[in-house]
């Protein structure tokens, strides 16, 4: 290969699109031609991609196939609920079947390699991309990442079904300062190692094709150029034999963070371990010249060409370069009536029961059935756009079920009418409103046996550039909630009014906890998101979603996280000097694995299986759970351990297992966690993985707040599991 070949095929660039969908002009053609790229971005579709890659094999002078990148992230055009959503199963198999229709339905159209999953730890609310990732919590955010990688890339990245994988963004993007996107992140060491990277690992040993640096700095380095990150650890201590991705130009934005010109900073990413550059060209336009001046040795530039190729080899480019796409594979394996009815399954998973009140001797939720009438008010109610979330691949609104079709459709003989109610504005409205949209909806409550408000924010609410500074509810939607409650019960103080939330990230919403009915965080569900909607609210399926991220009182609480280290003053409400707020409680409105079911389910007997361990034993942890109530249901059994005493500060308690479980009203069964060292170790002062000798204290419950415990204790020497790390450079 020729030294600008080698470099072409460490370009990515974007294709373009006309009224037709993606295409390729004449000048990215004769790039391909010439071996000036070795992939495209946002190029899909069966004819198009045949024809790019017939370019590649037959036209260019190496014969080498091109690799087509989409942003695949929760469907390509069956669209499930938003990875968010998605965590609120706490069912990893979920996550897997999510990924294994995307991907199916994605590489039909020629695509080979997506960017995902987003595996970002994030713990504040106004940051935008936490609609893209599992939340707040490194275990479950790691359980996520394995099943989504398995679900992508299949057991076998040959396969035409299979998707290559991107673990994105390397690493600790979810921390940016303030919420605000591409923002600056200060990260310790110690929460890096603890948090951040934990999910990256688990895609790694999941056997995940590529990574994606991330655009803030770690430790005063762009992640770009960050050869700690990208070699020392990622490379040398985890053997990373796949390829790293760039983000979106990450290359010269390194010129803004102050690192040099365009050539420095090319030369620092390819150094760093940049295998690939999207969008940008400056390793294609920089490099060859710094190269033949003997400033960059050309062996840099061959691991990363290596490591593109062989990406190629193991998806079977080299052997069949279509991967067997067809017009009519491409007509057979999109939105089908298997992958809906996928999507519908998981949908209903996610949905999570936050509240649910006794209205007239019985729980607003399930609906009655008996019902003559029912108002559903707000604009999200009738809006197919949002259901599919700020980043849904090629998911068409006519594709999906609204929250008012899905009722319709699944209340055949009551009679449901339809108030818009006001704008959704960016921003919130907190004086009075007084509108004709909020008289309609205030007659509609008045003249309805019951009300659905249908509140939350537009699919450009949220996702990368929609960070927002108040996580209250947009526009005045409140202020049409209260006039709709005030309407309603003037009518009849029995009338159920029940809030649903269609959102992608948690919402501040006191009011509508303390003053409605029931409410229900349904999240952006994709094309079955009425479907779901209504399965839950009417009854034929019983709501088992929990929260993956805390709900806080009022934005100014984030970041709010269950997973916190206590200070020297612990919060208390009996103690004035210590860590709380003088103007709404210290505790988020609902916490970390927080939701309710349509039946009670109750925990007991929770035990050890022996008092004492050494550091390399394992134990097993059991407890009952019994389905205390009239109907069946499913619950997320959750396991938490706290390390009590130890030599560095340790969070209040961890997610340490959990359990998804079915049962029959009155039966009782019970669960068993293993915990062995890993599950106990941490990192000590001198940043080694160990596990410490001491006493350890366990919860088992629905929630992160669970309050049955037990106790065991380590004993001996500190058992050290792994020398320290790479040390920050």
């Amino acid at each position: 290969m020729t030294l600008e070949e080698k470099l072409g095929q460490l370009t990515q660039t974007p294709a373009g699109a006309d009224q037709t969908g993606p295409t390729v002009d004449a000048e990215g053609r004769q790039q391909v031609r010439d071996g000036k790229l070795g992939s495209f971005l946002n190029l899909y579709g069966a004819e198009v991609t045949r024809r790019m890659q017939r370019e590649a094999v037959e036209g260019s002078r190496l014969h080498i196939p091109l690799l087509f990148g989409f942003d695949v992230i929760h469907g390509m055009r069956t669209i499930f609920p938003i990875p968010l959503a998605i965590a609120a199963t706490f069912d990893s198999s979920a996550a897997a079947r999510m990924a294994r229709t995307a991907a199916v339905e994605a590489t039909a159209m020629g695509v080979h390699w997506t960017f995902a999953p987003m595996v970002d730890i994030a713990r504040d609310a106004r940051w935008g991309r936490i609609v893209e990732g599992a939340g707040e919590d490194p275990f479950l955010g790691s359980v996520m990442a394995a099943a989504q990688v398995r679900g992508f890339q299949s057991v076998n990245l040959g396969d035409p079904t299979s998707l290559l994988a991107t673990a994105k963004h390397f690493a600790a993007y979810g921390g940016a300062e303030a919420g605000r996107e591409y923002n600056t992140v200060s990260v310790s060491e110690r929460d890096l190692w603890s948090v951040y990277l934990p999910p990256f690992r688990a895609a790694v040993r999941a056997g995940v094709g590529s990574l994606m640096a991330s655009f803030n700095e770690v430790n005063g380095t762009p992640s770009h150029g960050n050869d700690w990150l990208l070699t020392d650890v990622l490379r040398t201590q985890w053997r990373f034999p796949g390829m790293v991705v760039s983000d979106w130009t990450g290359i010269p934005e390194m010129i803004a963070h102050g690192l040099g010109d365009s050539v420095t900073v090319a030369a620092r990413a390819l150094r760093a371990g940049v295998d690939m550059e999207m969008s940008s060209t400056l390793y294609r336009d920089k490099l060859a010249a710094e190269v033949r001046a003997g400033r960059l040795p050309v062996s840099l530039v061959d691991n990363a060409v290596r490591r593109v190729l062989l990406v190629k080899a193991q998806l079977g480019l080299f052997d069949d370069p279509y991967r067997g796409t067809s017009a009519e594979r491409e007509r057979r394996d999109i939105l089908t009536t298997e992958h809906r009815a996928a999507a519908r399954e998981v949908a209903r998973e996610s949905i999570v029961l936050l509240t649910n009140k006794t209205v007239g001797g019985a729980p607003a939720l399930p609906l009655r059935r008996d019902l003559r009438s029912i108002a559903v008010i707000g604009r999200l109610a009738a809006d197919s756009n949002s259901v599919l979330g700020a980043w849904h691949a090629i998911g068409r609104k006519e594709d999906a079920i609204t929250v008012l079709d899905g009722l319709r459709r699944g209340l055949e003989n009551t009679r449901v009418t339809y108030a818009a109610g006001v704008p959704i504005d960016t921003v919130v409205v907190t004086g009075p409103v007084n509108t004709p949209a909020i008289a309609e909806a205030e007659q509609a409550a008045r003249s309805a046996d019951a009300v659905i408000l249908v509140l939350g924010e537009l699919e450009q609410m949220s996702g990368e550039a929609a960070s927002r500074t108040s996580i209250e509810l947009p526009g005045a939607q409140l202020q049409l909630a209260q006039a709709v409650v005030r309407a309603a019960r003037a009518s009849s103080s029995t009338k159920p009014v029940i809030a649903v939330l269609v959102n992608g990230r948690p919402l501040a919403v006191q009011w509508l906890a303390d003053s409605t009915s029931a409410l229900v965080e349904s999240w952006q569900l994709g094309v079955e998101h009425g479907n779901a909607v209504a399965d839950i609210l009417i009854g034929n399926s019983a709501p088992s979603g929990k929260l993956p991220v805390s709900f806080p009182r009022v934005t100014g609480q984030v970041p709010i996280y269950y997973n916190h280290k206590n200070t020297g003053r612990p919060p208390s409400d009996a103690v004035k000097w210590n860590s709380k707020y003088i103007d709404v409680a210290w505790t988020p409105l609902f916490p970390f694995g927080h939701g309710l079911s349509y039946t009670t389910f109750s925990y007991a007997n929770l035990r050890v299986s022996h008092p004492t361990m050494r550091g390399t034993d394992s134990l097993t942890v059991t407890v009952d759970v019994s389905n205390t109530g009239t109907r069946p249901g499913a619950e997320i059994v959750q396991l938490y351990l706290r390390d009590d005493a130890a030599s560095v500060t340790r969070p209040v308690r961890e997610l340490s297992g959990f359990r998804r479980l079915a049962l029959q009203p009155g039966q009782r069964q019970t669960v068993s966690f293993r915990l062995g060292p890993e599950d106990l170790a941490m990192y000590d002062r001198d940043m080694r993985r160990v596990v410490e000798p001491g006493g350890f204290t366990v919860w088992a419950g629905g929630s992160s707040v669970a309050t049955l415990e037990a106790h065991f204790t380590v004993t001996g020497n500190v058992a050290v599991l792994a020398p320290a790390p790479p040390r920050f450079r």
